[in-house]
């Protein structure tokens, strides 16, 4: 098939059309439907997609080939970024710099379809005129991850469960399902806090939740240790740690489609109600389940007393993403079975260390 046009709202109401290559590339070969079939989903949800990413720095999802094909995440804007679109630098965790795309309207959205972009994962950050703007989130990120012999209603529970805890710390949350088995919720926040105070934020909500639903509820890192509960992944509140954005479709059969919904209608859906087919309708038919979102802005100041006092009762860091740099106070990075020392002979120079780096020269 020829190419295909894709004609996009704009801001000033001119319109820009997209074009899209290979449009009758099937993305997803249970439906059938095709590349441009996502581009045409990506342009009917547009302006409730912009509500949720707009400003923010967005990494690509992207599958050539469809979602049974090579996968990759694009942090830098692919080649042949058209004259609209903007792009701002990041600094990672290794302390790289470089460009990242901004979705500003819906044509980029668009565009990121014409590159082959499935799901969409944008940074808790928004670009303002604040030059500390990209290194203080603005909002905070909950992901309730079953594991195996939990499921979707399971995460539902400890998402209630939560929203109790989050108003105890003055936050407010709004929830969304994950396209998959879990949820996500999310908490308006003042960019006044670094991502590692937001992270310990997060942390120390983690833990009340695990505190009140011991059995159901966990915060462990390492896999073996979570057992048949809810993980708490505190870690996607790292700096470079995304989640599929609401509104976006996953890479799974059924195209599914990250969902915000309302406390009321959470008990009352299942992950397959939301998929590429029925959200335009959704969308269409519903007030916007976040529209209070930017209206409840919180503060993560109650939960950093909470994470004061676990210091105080000896509960410290946990472990950071493996691809981090080692990080002041965290735990060993080693399995749990696999631990052969005491935690301090992990630490750069013990013995356990070194064991564990044959490369390096012994001590003294």
């Amino acid at each position: 098939m020829a190419d295909a046009q894709v004609e996009c709202p704009t801001p000033d109401g001119a319109g820009r059309s997209v074009r899209i290559s290979s449009p009758d590339r099937v993305l997803w070969p249970d439906l059938g439907l095709t590349k441009l079939d996502l581009a045409h989903y990506v342009r009917d949800v547009g302006a409730e997609l912009l509500s949720r990413i707009g400003a923010r720095p967005v990494t690509l999802q992207r599958f050539p080939t469809g979602i049974d094909g090579e996968e990759f995440y694009s942090k830098n804007p692919p080649k042949g970024l058209p004259s609209h679109v903007r792009t701002v630098t990041m600094t990672y965790p290794s302390g790289r710099r470089h460009a990242q795309l901004v979705v500003d309207e819906i044509a980029t959205a668009v565009w990121a379809v014409q590159m082959n972009t499935i799901t969409l994962h944008p940074w808790p950050v928004r670009v303002t005129d604040d030059p500390q703007c990209l290194d203080h989130p603005d909002e905070v990120r909950i992901d309730l991850d079953p594991q195996p012999g939990r499921g979707f209603a399971d995460a539902v529970q400890a998402a209630y469960a939560l929203r109790e805890v989050l108003a105890d710390a003055g936050l407010t949350g709004f929830p969304k399902t994950s396209g998959n088995r879990g949820v996500h919720v999310y908490c308006p926040v003042r960019p006044d806090r670094e991502f590692l105070d937001v992270r310990h934020g997060v942390i120390a909500i983690a833990r009340e939740l695990e505190r009140r639903m011991p059995s159901e509820v966990t915060t462990a890192w390492w896999k073996e240790q979570r057992g048949m509960r809810v993980f708490v992944d505190y870690n996607q509140a790292c700096r470079d740690r995304t989640i599929a954005s609401a509104y976006s479709p996953r890479p799974l059969p059924g195209a599914p489609v990250s969902m915000p919904v309302s406390w009321d209608d959470l008990g009352n859906v299942a992950p397959g109600d939301f998929t590429v087919m029925s959200v335009p309708g959704i969308v269409a038919a519903q007030t916007d389940p976040w529209a209070d979102y930017d209206a409840q802005v919180g503060d993560l100041g109650v939960a950093m007393q909470w994470w004061d006092r676990d210091l105080a009762d000896g509960l410290g860091e946990l472990a950071f993403p493996p691809d981090y740099p080692k990080m002041p106070g965290e735990p060993p990075r080693v399995q749990p079975s696999k631990k052969r020392y005491d935690d301090e002979d992990y630490v750069a120079g013990g013995e356990g260390y070194l064991r564990e780096h044959p490369e390096l020269p012994p001590r003294g």
